[in-house]
């Protein structure tokens, strides 16, 4: 970097006029960030100076000097932005000297310049690095006002341009990190909310459902949006902190700092005028921790950090199944995640040159002409900058969602105030409760979910819990297992005798990645224990269709897979697949539903008493026609055996069960899709709720 100044630009431009130009230069480079940081020096020699004189770039520097050698002279301004002239680079400290034409006191700051007389100069230092002479401060100009920085001088370049640069601190400057982690932290608040939308994703489920299959998958990853959000969220929260901390030691420096630097300069324009200020420390008793608990910026960031914090760590898949209160609870903290947010910008303690300013104090434009049309430049005063807060931004960037938001949980409270009866209570074996109820207007599709609250047990409490229902019947019914507290507490409720019902309030139904089952000509549905329950709702409606002679399923084939650990988990839904497989068998269609169900917790005892009976019609663990299988299925000659005998179909394979599961069965989806869009395809589909 070099900044050198000839002779001719010497003699063509007035002193006054050159250095006003860069005062605004160097004025520009506060527009929207406090205290950058800078590096190196520069040595600006005029062609008839004997010696150089050279100061530094590091930290915050003085605006300019003067000196003067017979009737040359040069201004040497320190700068973060790129050079105007070429110029060699020394990395000389500086030292206080008499006859330098910057003054400084306790209260105030001003920047003086002279004008091309013949008047008496000032002897500089016998030694170092400074010039023979230097120009003594023929004219000091002072503020306009009290407690203002001036950066006047007598002759500013008067061109101005709406187009001003946006000049910003170097990459070593904490502050940047801040300001660009907080626009990524409004975005990533922005997009949280939208995907626990329940009934706005519903909505644009019903209304893609002529769009292409692979543009309506994407609303099933409404959860995993979510969590990539939020991880997001935790990202740069982590940034946004740790920046502002270096930020706030930057302040607590430079308010202790007792010298002419710049940076101390600034840091005391709040003693002649409250209003008038940049480092938000105006103490040297204040400590960065006062700052960090007493400001609204930072007791909010405290507030906002804290909440995400254990938002976070209560989300993990351990907590959500054994502790699902501890998450549920401690996930409403994003009230106060948002609520501080928006009030996090208010107090503006971040400062930086106003728009009205920069127009008037305009660097690009002087330095085209200091460079280009030194000639031009015309003898006027140079206007102070002024400075201001930056305003708050994060309302303008949550204020929708958070509306949307609003009327979303409105939805769902007047759904939640409508009536349910629950018609029947039916106790199944290994601890499962299945509830039969009714509700005005209820309608529903296959494959659907609704969320649950019994006020008996929690009243805050909702859990989700996917329809093993069909359509086609009039009641909705869902089958709860004993999984957790408010599971266990619900079970025992309704076991209890008692002359009235719990009261039960439904929200939903809400769509997944079922109701696509029968879009499919062959689907492979793929249950794990109770994640069952969604395909009990598909067979159901099967059966029912086949009572009614539909004509209309696009549906050829359907292979059902079962995998429970214990053999009372089988009894669920034992009456369904043998009625499923009598009807099959009067309509003709045996081999319309092929199912395979998987023991994978069996014991000696059991695998005997199966290979005793091995040659009886029925099985002995769960009396259908279809024996059962001990041990887990083998996906790939599973997938290998459909893609023989179905060479030029479209497969749905569903799953409701586990994430381990999931990533084998989209492995083998992957594995034995064949290229050739002519031939077989797997698709992939998970619930996801």
């Amino acid at each position: 970097m070099q900044l050198q100044c000839s002779a001719e630009q010497c003699r063509g431009a007035g002193l006054c006029c050159r250095a006003g130009c860069m005062v605004r230069m160097a004025a520009a480079s506060l527009q929207h960030f406090l205290l950058p940081d800078l590096s190196g020096s520069v040595s600006a020699p005029c062609p008839s100076l004997s010696q150089q004189q050279i100061f530094p770039l590091s930290s915050f520097p003085h605006f300019l000097y003067m000196q003067k050698d017979g009737s040359d002279r040069t201004v040497i301004l320190q700068h973060s932005f790129p050079p105007l002239f070429p110029c060699p680079i020394s990395p000389v400290m500086p030292q206080k000297r008499p006859g330098w034409a910057s003054t400084s006191s306790s209260s105030h700051t001003t920047f003086c310049s002279s004008t091309r007389t013949s008047g008496t100069s000032t002897p500089g230092p016998s030694s170092g690095p400074s010039p023979d002479r230097l120009v003594p401060a023929q004219r000091c100009l002072a503020p306009s006002h009290p407690g203002a920085l001036s950066l006047q001088a007598t002759a500013p370049c008067p061109w101005h341009s709406n187009n001003h640069p946006s000049l910003s601190p170097s990459p070593q400057s904490a502050l940047a990190w801040a300001r660009a982690s907080a626009k990524c932290l409004n975005f990533n608040s922005m997009l949280i909310l939208l995907p626990v939308c329940r009934n706005l994703l519903s909505f644009l489920r019903g209304s893609c459902s002529c769009c292409r299959r692979t543009l309506r998958k994407q609303l099933d990853h409404n959860l995993t949006f979510h969590k990539l959000v939020a991880y997001a969220l935790a990202l740069f929260t982590a940034v946004h902190t740790i920046a502002h901390l270096f930020n706030l030691e930057r302040y607590n420096y430079s308010q202790q700092a007792n010298d002419d630097s710049l940076h101390a300069v600034l840091s005391k324009m709040h003693l002649q005028n409250s209003n008038k200020w940049l480092n938000p420390i105006h103490s040297n008793q204040t400590t960065v921790e006062y700052v960090a608990f007493t400001t609204i910026p930072g007791l909010t960031g405290v507030i906002i950090t804290l909440a995400l914090i254990l938002m976070v760590t209560s989300s993990t898949e351990f907590i959500r199944r054994n502790y699902f209160e501890v998450f549920w609870y401690t996930h409403h903290l994003f009230i106060i995640y948002f609520i501080g947010l928006v009030i996090h910008g208010v107090a503006g303690l971040v400062r930086g040159q106003t728009e009205e300013s920069m127009k008037e104090v305009h660097p690009q434009r002087c330095a085209e002409f200091l460079v280009h049309k030194p000639k031009e430049c015309r003898q006027e005063c140079c206007k102070e900058p002024e400075f201001g807060s930056i305003p708050a931004e994060s309302w303008k960037w949550v204020l929708a969602p958070i509306i949307l938001y609003i009327f979303e949980r409105i939805l769902r409270i007047w759904r939640a105030q409508q009536k349910v009866v629950v018609t029947k209570v039916v106790m199944h074996p290994a601890n499962v409760l299945e509830l039969q109820m009714q509700k005005k207007g209820f309608r529903m599709e296959v494959g659907q979910y609704i969320f649950v609250n019994c006020p008996a047990v929690s009243l805050l409490e909702w859990h989700p819990f996917t329809l093993t229902s069909a359509p086609e019947e009039d009641f909705f019914s869902i089958h709860i297992r004993a999984a957790g507290d408010w599971t266990e507490r619900i079970i025992d409720t309704f076991q209890q005798q008692k002359l009235e019902t719990p009261r039960i309030e439904v929200d939903g139904p809400f769509g997944t990645a079922s109701e696509d089952v029968f879009l499919y000509e062959v689907a492979m549905l793929v249950g794990a224990g109770i994640g069952v329950t969604p395909f009990a709702s598909i067979l159901k409606s099967i059966w029912y269709r086949f009572q009614q002679n539909d004509q209309t399923l696009k549906t050829k084939k359907i292979y059902f897979y079962w995998l429970c650990r214990d053999t009372g988990a089988f009894a669920w839904f034992n009456d369904l697949l043998a009625s499923l497989e009598q009807k099959m068998a009067e309509s003709g269609k045996a081999d319309f539903l092929t199912y395979r169900l998987f023991l994978t917790g069996w014991d000696t005892s059991i695998a005997n008493n199966a290979a005793l009976n091995f040659d009886t019609v029925t099985d002995t663990v769960t009396g259908l026609r279809q024996k059962t299988i001990f041990g887990r299925p083998r996906w790939d000659t599973e997938f290998s055996a459909l893609a023989t005998a179905h060479p030029r179909s479209v497969v749905g394979v569903f799953l409701c069960g586990p994430e381990a599961l999931a990533k084998v069965l989209q492995r083998s989806c992957h594995q034995h899709s064949s290229l050739d869009p002519r031939k077989v395809k797997f698709y992939f589909n998970k619930e996801n709720f």
